[in-house]
């Protein structure tokens, strides 16, 4: 049986990627246990590559190693970490122990457990800056079957821009997605080590990974496997804020799709991976109620999308439908698309109107912060619920529905009027790395 407190050491034991079929090898281990060896398949193979883009896909592939044995790690959290068949330089030491602390955090507060400084690489000498590797000028644009990638895919595009519509693993939702787009289609295979659902049932640590990083490097790997110079997701600027813990602090779920992250993976992309690969998220400017604002200016892909989680658990139940209706992804993308289309459209989207339920009251107390922390999930911060809550009291087809009654009734008089504005959170604003090109080509539309 794994006894998770006795394990001593987690091993990065040794990757490799075989051109001729596309298939990336991840293998890990406890101790001297047994290795758990994780899969990434490319389509498209074989893939020829002259010596410059081939050291460059080693450097991605030994990225990936180290961020996705975050998955395993987590089943002991071991006191020491070794690299078996590779060195690391400082820098990307301090990337990989960034990602570790900060994408565990909320399996490390739901747990119990003190990450920091647990988890420290070997480092050995620098390696030399990347080299530019002749890249051609297309995006492989990830799809998670939600409103914010299917807005990233219309601005590109609108602009122009040559794109791949890409995703990592066997969903049929996602699949519905990106086959509605009409445009190329990218599905990158990966399979999780068996052993590590065996440890999870003898009692092994178990949470939430930052799930988003481990996709950014599969995709990174996928782009300079394929020749492609940009990966691009479609996180907004409301992913940086978390949920704030009462003796605590900030506890922030989507950590990897927020803006340190991204500034610090592209970053290192660019320095230690290959000069011409461009990591970017589209909507970073954006707060997620301008993305729902700009979602809902076309119904194209009302019938096909659904930021619903519950549809894409590895294990459990799903929902019959598209939407489960009753958790926070549910309640929020409900919630915030309820200003910008007719009420009849959305109810029509989710097959039932959430906001005149009485019994999820609570579920939406704690997206508005009202007496809960914002939940662990990817949703808006509590501004912007707040302020599409007010939104709808002043509506008159919206404010006899029960949780917007309430909400005028009990919550807004707890709360100053001039942060329930909803146009100031519209703005387009704040850090990105958007190319500039292409940011001046979209900004305007965005604006609208």
């Amino acid at each position: 049986m794994f006894d998770r407190d006795s394990v001593a050491v987690f091993r990065f034991v040794r990757c490799d990627f075989a051109a001729d079929t596309g298939v990336a090898r991840l293998v890990y281990a406890f101790d001297d246990g047994p290795e758990m060896t994780e899969t990434v398949t490319v389509p498209g193979a074989p893939f020829p590559m002259e010596d410059a883009r081939a050291d460059a896909v080693q450097r991605a592939l030994r990225l990936l190693h180290l961020v996705a044995g975050v998955s395993y790690y987590k089943a002991a959290v071991p006191p020491r970490v070794a690299i078996d068949s590779y060195a690391v330089d400082a820098e990307t030491a301090a990337l990989v122990e960034s990602i570790y602390l900060h994408g565990l955090g909320e399996f490390a507060y739901r747990n119990g457990l003190d990450l920091r400084g647990r988890f420290s690489l070997p480092v050995a000498a620098p390696l030399a800056p990347a080299q530019a590797v002749g890249l051609r000028r297309h995006a492989l644009v990830a799809i998670g079957g939600g409103k914010d990638s299917l807005v990233s895919i219309e601005a590109l595009r609108k602009a122009a821009v040559a794109e791949t519509i890409t995703w990592i693993g066997g969903s049929q939702l996602i699949r519905a997605c990106a086959e509605r787009t009409g445009l190329p289609m990218l599905n990158i295979g990966r399979t999780l080590a068996p052993e590590l659902f065996e440890l999870n049932r003898q009692g092994a640590w178990n949470g939430h990974i930052p799930v988003t990083a481990v996709n950014s490097a599969i995709m990174v790997l996928a782009a300079l496997v394929r020749g492609v110079d940009q990966v691009v997701f479609s996180n907004e600027r409301s992913a940086s804020y978390g949920s704030q813990i009462a003796g605590t602090g900030e506890v922030n779920h989507q950590w990897s799709k927020g803006w340190a992250f991204e500034k610090a993976f592209g970053e290192h992309v660019q320095r230690h991976v290959a000069a011409d690969l461009h990591y970017y998220s589209l909507l970073r400017p954006l707060s997620e109620l301008a993305v729902a604002r700009q979602f809902a200016r076309n119904d194209y892909y009302d019938a096909h999308f659904s930021s619903c989680n519950r549809n894409f658990h590895i294990l459990g139940e799903r929902p019959v439908n598209r939407w489960c209706g009753v958790c926070p992804k549910c309640h929020f993308v409900f919630l915030a698309l309820a200003p910008f289309m007719p009420k009849t459209r959305l109810v029509r989207i989710f097959g039932r109107n959430l906001l005149d339920d009485a019994e999820q009251a609570g579920g939406f107390d704690a997206l508005l912060e009202f007496q809960d922390h914002k939940p662990f999930e990817c949703v808006g911060e509590g501004r912007e619920s707040r302020a599409a809550m007010a939104a709808l009291a002043t509506r008159p087809e919206w404010r006899e529905d029960a949780l917007v009654k309430r909400f005028a009734n009990l919550i807004q008089p707890t709360l100053a009027a001039d942060e329930l504005r909803l146009e100031p959170l519209l703005g387009i604003d704040g850090e990105h790395r958007i190319p500039a090109t292409l940011w001046e080509r979209l900004r305007a539309d965005f604006a609208a």
